[in-house]
């Protein structure tokens, strides 16, 4: 049945055609009265969007987490040698031979600036952020939201992660962020990036999780893992600051290291930085995890005689006695498939999985052993520092000692610097490239070694790298090796 509404717009329908029919001036007066007098269907205009209703889950989460996130500005003193033919065009080879040529070789030296963002994550004052942000800082500024302004002091930071801490001393309750967890989280779930680059103000990103457990290598070949991949846009302005999920809490922090990618961000998963950041409050460094664990990569053979099809994983070659695997029952032939869970397909994906545990972790490993899968929890310790010349000949096959005033004069050696070989293992690694008794270690990953301590370090900070490069001294002359155990 015909509504009023609908019977009002027919009558005036009728009028208008029978009006203009006529076609008379009289007429069109009529008509304009005769619609004046035509009630018109009133149309509402729609109620408008409330404050309320604009407020959503994203402007919540920035609203909660905004006044924790903090602008960083770092300052460092750069010293560079001049060239004295600036005016010139010089192949870059001949900046290295006029370095050594000219005794007065000019220098200069500049203040660089930086600036980045990170986060309090507790009430005293420690601030989670990037290591490339603050990297040789002289000086670290911190800037809250609300514009008070903190000298930062650096606790500690792990270049490997790419994670470091600072702390700013205040007597007011800080804002701090909510810890959320990045172990369960979703492709395509909603994220928020956050930064303070310039202070006083905040930068907005989101997106949506594009991919978990990435790996990236950048231009010094130093790789990273575990990232968590976004499309919202990571830039050095907001790296080092929070990724959010939808409830603002932390699960990742932003870091813009891969500077080749468009539309891509980057982020450290939370639950990873959570061990890091541990180490560093109470230590100052990371404590890498030991599980006095060797492994070698499967052959093809070893895949098929093992019966592993494409499942993948990594053969333990050897166990260091009474270490921590040791006494957890592991044995060489062993078949690591999994480490927290997670797949191991190589031993890379080993290493850096078990690079991700600082000492005292709980690993747990899904092992292969006689034919048996099992789960195995192993609590991870600290590799002690005189460890470290059984680990370089379990390992790499070398034993090495302090040049004394005999040796030296032994083997006709012009300097006591560094360290000499004693022992080359059978079919070691060592042996296979050459080494041999009574050559001298000057460097080790291009760190100098002058003694037996720094032999002892920089073995432990090699461990458990795919490949160790050594400057190796011989008579009167040196040669780089890189030694692949």
């Amino acid at each position: 049945m015909p509504t009023k509404n609908h019977k009002t717009n027919l009558l005036q329908l009728f009028l208008f055609n029978t009006i203009k029919r006529l076609g008379s001036t009289m007429a069109w007066c009529c008509f304009v009265w005769l619609l004046a007098a035509v009630p018109v269907q009133h149309v509402e205009a729609a109620a408008p969007v409330t404050c309320a209703q604009r407020k959503s889950p994203v402007v919540m989460a920035v609203k909660e987490v905004g006044p924790a996130v903090v602008n960083i500005s770092t300052e460092k003193i750069v010293r560079e040698r001049v060239n004295p033919f600036y005016n010139f065009k010089i192949d870059p080879f001949f900046d290295d031979f006029f370095g050594d040529f000219f005794e007065t070789y000019p220098e200069r030296q500049y203040k660089a600036l930086s600036l980045g963002s990170g986060v309090i994550i507790d009430k005293q004052g420690h601030i989670l952020t990037n290591e490339h942000v603050i990297l040789k800082a002289s000086k670290i500024k911190v800037i809250l939201a609300d514009g008070r302004e903190f000298e930062g002091k650096l606790i500690g930071s792990d270049p490997k992660s790419d994670i470091a801490v600072l702390k700013i001393e205040t007597t007011v309750e800080l804002p701090i962020v909510a810890m959320g967890s990045s172990d369960d989280l979703m492709i395509g779930e909603t994220v928020i990036a956050i930064g303070n680059p310039f202070g006083l103000s905040h930068t907005v990103t989101t997106g949506v999780i594009s991919a978990l457990d990435r790996s990236i290598k950048i231009n010094d070949q130093r790789v990273y893992n575990e990232f968590i991949q976004t499309d919202a846009s990571i830039n050095p302005g907001n790296s080092g600051g929070p990724l959010l999920n939808i409830e603002g809490e932390l699960i990742g922090i932003n870091t813009a290291i891969y500077q080749k990618a468009q539309g891509i961000g980057f982020a450290i998963p939370i639950n990873k930085a959570k061990r890091i950041v541990n180490n560093l409050i109470q230590f100052g460094k990371v404590q890498a995890a030991w599980l006095g664990i060797f492994v070698q990569e499967l052959t093809p053979a070893l895949v098929q005689h093992f019966g592993l099809g494409n499942q993948g994983g990594a053969l333990i070659s050897k166990i260091v006695k009474d270490s921590p695997g040791d006494k957890a029952g592991l044995k060489s032939g062993d078949i690591v498939l999994k480490v927290d869970g997670k797949k191991i397909k190589s031993t890379e994906d080993y290493h850096s999985r078990i690079a991700g545990f600082t000492a005292q972790d709980q690993v747990s490993l899904q092992v292969l052993s006689d034919g048996r899968q099992h789960d195995v929890v192993i609590t991870a310790t600290k590799l002690p520092l005189s460890s470290a010349q059984e680990l370089a000949y379990t390992w790499l096959g070398i034993s090495v000692s302090e040049i004394t005033i005999g040796k030296a004069v032994m083997y006709r050696l012009r300097s006591r610097k560094g360290v000499i070989i004693t022992q080359v293992g059978q079919g070691s690694a060592a042996q296979k490239i050459g080494i041999d008794v009574g050559d001298t270690i000057r460097q080790i990953n291009n760190q100098p070694i002058n003694n037996l301590k720094d032999f002892q370090q920089a073995i432990l900070l090699a461990y458990q790298k795919e490949s160790v490069l050594f400057l190796i001294q011989r008579g009167d002359y040196g040669y780089y090796v890189t030694l692949e155990p």
